[in-house]
């Protein structure tokens, strides 16, 4: 998502800052900023949009100067726009951003109490102002920092620059990465690798709950209790595009692996565990309107259909809505009955999916609400839309989805709660277990990510065949057909997926020896029915590989049996998502295929 970088030398500060922040532009943003101590004082520049925006606007008010900070901004609070965008200013102080400040709207009510004034509607203008603040009064610039964060809540890469200490940097981390490069004479800052590697190729990074301060010379590293910390430097050995993947091989397996810090940046800022209660910020409808909805139609295409699949019965569930399913290929040809109270729920990764987009006029007609789940700010789907809950899985440049996917899932628990919350169907205690579980989802999984080398040795014993099954039950099958659908996208295999219960309505005469069949298995409500699925695939010599959280209930019989991470039952298809992923691409992998670019399919399909 948000790009951040930072120099501190003896060159011109505003070419190398540009030029890092194009290193970043992968990661998706909506506008872009820099700051740069010039003779003396400090020079912002900002503007909404793309980084030619922000050269254009340099080249005709050129800025000097041998320290600065710049910004790719993705919005979280506050739309796109010029003012929103970073750099944030206070008097002297300015600063640049990544995060989410959870606390930010009880800290700007008590700024606003003593008499301070906003430039802008984000949380980060928050933090400029509390350091100010504090300098005013007689901190030194490094102790304002320390203090300010023992003020705020919430995940943060922050770099200050202060107009009267103009030989340094202060930058602060906690759950979102932040790197210092250091050169001859000069030291760099970024958020991420790639910004740093025309410039040097040693490295180090902050931990959680550290402080730094950057120099022309170098840096110091500071704990939580300000004590020194020793950092050594790591030597990058990367070269461009593999920085763009963080090291990894392909895209699709680090996007996989960016999925606990997705699931969070999703649902951090939008829930009050205290509560049981769900912020819906991006649905421009009051309580009152919301309780009148009487359906919801909820309308995609491909992965983002097993999404929405899942979300039905989330909705029904849990806020005791009515819901239905389309493809969006097939909904404008139906006829749906939409009315006033109806609501359409659009699932759109990019945005821009024709076919997902053609249901937009045919609920306004109709004068239904229309909210979409969406990855991409300012997308066609976002503008055409009275409300929008964003997934912050930022940029996902393997065609095939996986975090993407995983988010959406998220926003529509999120929803599901949210709406049950308002509706009365969900009680404060509720709402609070709800929100505890989704909470240790990103550790799960973690959890679940270990499971990788145990499915690239499956992959490799598996790759040859020629049909794979997936079977699963309840709000878990459509999960058993995402996987399918990985595996057919991307290693070219013929594999569906089924209700484990529909098999022996045709599916069952298709096994025998050679047909792997991967069967989603968690003990909830359905596992004594799909044990009974299991033993039938069995009995007809199928092989099975069993996903579980009970694994001690299985005989030698499965042919593999994998153990994930127990969590509830709304977030279990998140959880078994994680080894269907990791198992499809590693099947790819071993057949050679091209993983991120699969033949005849694009990112985002654009036309009907």
């Amino acid at each position: 998502m948000c790009g951040i970088v930072g120099y501190v030398g003896g060159r011109e500060a505003a070419p190398i800052i540009l030029a890092s922040l194009k290193k970043l532009e992968y990661r998706g943003y909506d506008s872009a900023g820099i700051a740069v101590l010039s003779h003396g004082k400090l020079a912002v520049c900002r503007s909404e949009g793309k980084l030619e925006n922000l050269e254009l606007a340099l080249r005709q008010k050129p800025i000097s100067g041998t320290i600065g900070i710049g910004h790719t901004r993705w919005a979280t609070h506050g739309r796109p726009s010029e003012l929103n965008a970073h750099p944030h200013r206070a008097g002297e102080v300015v600063v640049v951003h990544n995060g989410i400040i959870e606390n930010y709207l009880d800290l700007k009510e008590e700024l606003l109490g003593r008499g301070v004034k906003f430039d802008s509607e984000t949380d980060t203008e928050v933090v400029a102002h509390l350091v100010n603040e504090k300098i005013n009064k007689g901190a030194e610039f490094l102790a304002a920092v320390q203090k300010t964060l023992k003020e705020i809540d919430g995940s943060y890469a922050l770099v200050f620059l202060n107009q009267s200490d103009p030989k340094r940097l202060i930058l602060a981390k906690n759950s979102t990465p932040i790197v210092i490069g250091c050169g001859d004479g000069e030291t760099f800052v970024a958020s991420d690798i790639p910004a740093l590697l025309d410039y040097t190729r040693k490295v180090t990074f902050l931990e959680d709950g550290e402080v730094a301060e950057v120099r022309a010379d170098g840096f110091r590293v500071l704990d939580r209790k300000g004590k020194a910390v020793q950092r050594s430097f790591k030597e990058i050995a990367w070269d461009a595009v593999a920085a763009q993947k963080g090291g990894y091989r392909h895209f699709m397996l680090k996007e996989i692996h960016e999925q606990p810090r997705a699931i969070t940046d999703t649902f951090r800022g939008r829930i009050s565990p205290k509560n049981g209660d769900v912020l819906l910020d991006g649905l421009p409808f009051g309580p009152a309107e919301l309780r009148e909805i009487d359906k919801i139609h909820l309308v995609a295409c491909g992965t983002a259909w097993h999404a929405a699949l899942v979300g039905k019965f989330m909705l029904e569930e849990i806020a005791q809505i009515p819901a239905e399913v389309d493809y969006g290929s097939e909904f404008r040809y139906r006829f749906p009955l939409l009315g006033s109270r109806s609501l359409l729920l659009l699932i759109s990764q990019s945005g821009e999916t024709a076919d997902t987009l053609a249901g937009v006029n045919l609920a306004r007609s109709k004068g239904s609400r229309i909210v979409s789940i969406c990855n991409v700010v300012d997308s066609s789907l976002a503008r055409k839309s009275d409300g929008v809950l964003y997934t912050h899985a930022g940029p996902e440049i393997s065609v095939a989805s996986t975090k993407a996917f995983t988010t959406q899932l998220t926003a529509l628990f999120l929803l599901a709660v949210g709406l049950g919350r308002l509706r009365g169907s969900v009680n404060v205690s509720e709402g609070r277990r709800f929100l505890r579980e989704l909470i240790h989802l990103p550790k799960k999984i973690e959890e679940a990510l270990k499971l990788e080398n145990d499915f690239d040795q499956l992959a490799r014993e598996l790759k040859g065949a020629a049909n794979f099954l997936y079977l699963g039950r309840g709000l878990n099958y459509p999960i058993a057909q995402e996987g399918a659908l990985k595996l057919k996208e991307i290693s070219y295999i013929h594999a569906e997926g089924y209700p484990a219960g529909e098999m022996k309505h045709g599916p069952i005469a298709l096994i025998d020896e050679t047909m792997p069949v991967l069967v989603l298995v968690p003990k909830d409500r359905y596992f004594q029915k799909t044990m009974g699925n299991l033993k039938e695939v069995e009995s007809r010599g199928g092989k099975t590989i069993v996903l579980t959280d009970e694994p001690g209930t299985f005989a030698a019989s499965a042919f593999r049996v994998l153990t994930v991470p127990k969590t509830s039952h709304y977030l279990m298809p998140i959880v078994l998502t994680i080894p269907l992923q990791l198992f499809a691409y590693y099947v790819a992998v071993h057949r050679g295929t091209d993983v991120d670019q699969p033949r005849n399919l694009a990112k985002s399909v654009t036309v009907e």
